[in-house]
């Protein structure tokens, strides 16, 4: 064995570690995903979101790429209410959310 030093590439250090969350975060930004997934999470974030009263008559059904949510609603009576309520519904729904606003709520009468 020689005592000479080993040429080649210097070494780079290796990167320090990431929480999976900001590792994730990261790829989804760079995907172009992380719009969709913010509105996505609107669905299962709707009962906090809305209260349990407006939960149990009004369910999101599905979250278009343009930020429109669709939301079937249990009665015509509660489909009227919501359509005037709708300006705060969006309000509470994009507080505080980065991508992946909704920018409008069509509601849908249940079959």
């Amino acid at each position: 064995m020689s005592d000479r030093p080993k040429r080649g590439r210097p070494r780079r250090p290796a990167p320090a570690p990431v929480a999976v969350g900001e590792a994730l975060q990261g790829y989804l930004t760079r995907a172009g995903l992380a719009r969709r997934v913010g509105q996505a999470q609107v669905v299962p974030e709707w009962p906090g979101l809305v209260g349990p009263q407006i939960a149990a008559v009004a369910t999101p059904e599905s979250v278009t790429p343009d930020g429109v949510m669709f939301v079937r609603v249990a009665t015509s009576g509660w489909m009227t209410e919501l359509q005037l309520m709708t300006p705060e519904i969006l309000a509470r729904v994009n507080a505080g959310r980065g991508p992946g606003r909704i920018t409008t709520i069509r509601w849908l009468l249940a079959r």
